[in-house]
């Protein structure tokens, strides 16, 4: 039973301390019931059509709201409530929220979080690209969680030592816009031969720019997939190795770019940077690839979690291709590890646990 003043339609997270509910106006609180609303506060930039998952910075921020709500909370006698808004885009965020706090910090399975949400299931809608064409491919609530599950496990994100500022700072253009997807890989957009102006007073990096935030974060080599608009002699000459594996923008990668960037990130024994044009559709596929092999997730798990760290990231055709690669990596990955030697396989699974955050 529901404490007094919650509806009946509400989802109850936690029981007697935490529930969530979509409403057309936030109750008032009670004695016993505080009702809270974040839909302006945790908001998914887009770029066209997309409309979330919410990124981890934001995740991370949410659940320690939630841990002070929760903290502050009189032994039994009173509860919160998520409120959000009955749109099909704002509240399949915000179960995205309160389900990804309750599997990183409340020890839930991605299964377990998302049956809470059963009745209200009708609400919610898949997460898509970021073009402006009509939709063919969907990521779900479901894969969300199943993503932060495997990423928290594969220790891909530590939220008890993440940083909130440092993603904000280095997501904008400005500072350099990359993310860290896995300890292995980082995305980030094409730098430039020379500092450019790319709207007032935001200019574009060069590769020197990028020197010491490589070496800082285990960076051994770039990767470019897009047209070349500085010299690969910069990043040489610092003393990292660099790739030109170039593909058409927007389209899925030939079978010969696949096996050679894969084995170039299993030969390189540090983290790899890899860029196109903007860092999110080419450099997004590739990198989804080396995880779908090594770690053996579905291709909506992979695409989920590199658009939770890198929002608008795999796009149109790159989404089913992908998924038609699913089973094809899983299997190079079994055999990758069928013909290693114990030591091989040890000095490969510690290539994981980098500290390059």
């Amino acid at each position: 039973m529901f404490p007094e003043g919650i509806p009946g339609d509400a989802v109850e997270l936690l029981a007697g301390r935490f529930y969530w509910m979509r409403t057309r106006f936030k109750p008032n609180d009670t004695t016993a019931v505080k009702f809270f609303n974040v839909d302006e506060r945790f908001v998914y930039e887009s770029f066209f059509h997309d409309f979330g998952p919410i990124n981890i910075s934001q995740l991370y921020r949410y659940c320690q709201l939630i841990r002070t709500k929760l903290s502050s909370l009189e032994g039994g006698k009173n509860c919160i409530v998520h409120c959000t808004s009955i749109d099909p885009k704002v509240c399949t965020n915000a179960a995205w929220l309160a389900g990804g706090y309750l599997i990183c910090y409340e020890g839930f399975t991605p299964e377990q979080a998302h049956s809470l949400f059963f009745k209200v299931s009708n609400s919610f809608i898949p997460f898509r690209d970021a073009s402006q064409t009509v939709s063919n491919f969907g990521v779900s609530l479901l894969d969300c969680f199943k993503a932060i599950h495997l990423a928290r496990k594969e220790l891909f994100f530590d939220f008890s030592n993440f940083d909130p500022e440092e993603y904000e700072f280095f997501e904008k253009v400005e500072n350099g816009d990359f993310n860290v997807i896995t300890p292995k890989f980082i995305a980030f957009s094409n730098p430039t031969a020379v500092r450019t102006e790319i709207c007032p007073g935001v200019f574009s990096k060069t590769c020197s720019d990028y020197f010491d935030l490589w070496r800082e974060r285990n960076v051994t080599a770039v990767v470019r997939l897009n047209n070349k608009t500085y010299d690969r002699k910069d990043f040489l000459e610092a003393g990292f190795h660099h790739y030109d594996l170039f593909f058409a923008d927007g389209f899925p990668p030939p079978s010969d770019i696949v096996y050679k960037f894969l084995e170039i990130c299993e030969n390189e024994k540090g983290a790899i940077a890899v860029h196109c044009k903007a860092g999110l559709g080419r450099t997004g596929t590739l990198i989804a690839l080396y995880i779908m092999k090594h770690y053996k997730w579905t291709a909506c798990e992979t695409i989920a979690w590199i658009r939770i760290v890198r929002p608008g990231s795999v796009i149109g055709p790159q989404q089913h291709f992908l998924r038609e690669w699913e089973q094809t990596m899983w299997k190079a990955g079994a055999a990758k590890k069928d013909c290693q030697s114990p030591l091989q396989e040890a000095m490969l699974d510690g290539i994981h646990v980098l500290s390059i955050a």
